[in-house]
């Protein structure tokens, strides 16, 4: 038996392990019990392809390494979690409908009351119920302070109408977490309240989208005079906003792993000595270029991982690494498909020079990366403003 598997039961201190045996046995743990077929998919996972990895995850008390102790999570220091982050990602698992783990429960944990996080905490734990995020609009993208979704104190419940879209995997949440406008006679940021919502609620209908690559991993979910308790308000009236913004910017450094850039380039590479392209100079010139990236990439990201280990808030230069990683991803991959000549116009995997190379799916993948978590305009804005303190 591994070391962490050995003191699980006994609530080891994880924090005080070595770094390198926490690696090794989290890795070996990883490699032996995910399952095969689901590593390195191009696609997010569906609940019911992920929900005995969660509940394995759950009762070995792995699945929550970024929540509190005494909230069932594991207490992980930055450093540790940080770790705990890099082996899922280098052993391809796959990303399951998280945000009750990534979003959801550390929300409550610091915004929430007592009431909230006995409700439903354990719930998510458990399996028993499955976040999704009603941010976007179709009218309030990246400027999401200009969200027209409204709600209305009827009594004891808020009255929501309006919709929500790019809702991913709405349609394998049981609950949902909306940010909606209860004033509209104050600054657009001070009119948002953070609400969270059952699925099966009349009034709430979903029409599921199709991305590029043909998964339905998106919907738009309608809200027609939905209600929910008053008691569903996380945080103060009116007062969302804050909620929303420290949520996004722990996404953004999510969005901003090297990972999938490294993954295409390690795709690239096998393509050029399949296809003897290191005898052109100028894919020569190119790929160098995008490893230089690379390397940059990582050290930019290393910087803030070692903010958040060191325990320091991200700010706003947080936006650097998002517009980074999203570009660069996005050259990668169209590299790889014009090295790919004639065989970029295959969707699934090819075999050339006895390596499986996937020429199509990071292209896919990298499309949406520049607009999600804020497109990479507003993050341009967002560093000019408030990083480099140009004028308006």
């Amino acid at each position: 038996m591994s070391t962490l598997g050995a003191v699980s039961a006994a609530k080891t201190d994880w924090n005080a392990m070595d770094d390198d045996a926490f690696r090794m046995d989290l890795r070996a743990y990883f490699e032996k019990e995910f399952p095969d077929h689901l590593r390195f998919l191009p696609r997010r996972l569906r609940w019911a392809e992920s929900v005995d990895w969660w509940k394995k995850l759950s009762k070995k008390g792995w699945l929550a390494p970024n929540w509190p102790v005494e909230h069932g999570g594991m207490g992980l220091t930055p450093a540790k979690l940080i770790i705990y982050w890099e082996e899922s990602e280098r052993a391809g698992l796959g990303r399951m409908p998280d945000q009750g783990l990534t979003m959801v429960g550390p929300m409550l944990i610091r915004f929430g009351n007592d009431a909230q996080r006995a409700n439903y905490l354990p719930k998510i734990l458990a399996g028993d119920i499955v976040w999704c995020q009603g941010y976007s609009e179709p009218n309030a993208g990246s400027d999401l302070a200009s969200l027209r979704t409204e709600a209305v104190l009827d009594g004891d419940e808020y009255v929501i109408n309006g919709s929500k879209i790019w809702t991913s995997m709405a349609h394998d949440a049981t609950n949902i977490y909306v940010l909606v406008r209860t004033d509209k006679n104050v600054k657009q940021q001070r009119g948002i309240s953070f609400l969270l919502v059952d699925m099966k609620t009349p009034g709430i209908t979903l029409r599921t989208i199709r991305n590029i690559a043909g998964h339905e991993e998106f919907c738009q979910v309608f809200f027609d005079n939905v209600r929910t308790h008053k008691d569903n308000l996380v945080g103060k009236l009116n007062e969302g906003w804050t909620i929303a913004k420290g949520l996004l910017t722990f996404e953004r450094l999510s969005i901003g792993s090297p990972r999938r850039p490294l993954q295409a380039f390690e795709q690239l590479d096998a393509l050029a000595r399949a296809q003897h392209l290191f005898d052109d100079p100028g894919f020569v010139d190119r790929y160098t270029q995008l490893k230089m990236d690379l390397n940059d990439l990582s050290s930019l990201y290393g910087r803030f991982v070692e903010k958040v280990r060191q325990g320091i808030p991200l700010g706003p230069d947080i936006s650097m690494l998002k517009i980074f990683a999203t570009d660069t991803y996005q050259k990668l991959s169209e590299l790889l498909l014009e090295a790919g000549d004639e065989y970029g116009a295959f969707a699934d995997e090819i075999t050339l020079g006895g390596d499986q190379i996937d020429l199509m799916s990071p292209f896919y993948i990298s499309r949406p990366g520049t607009i999600y978590g804020g497109s990479n305009e507003i993050q341009r804005n967002i560093l000019s403003k408030y990083v480099l303190q140009l004028p308006s």
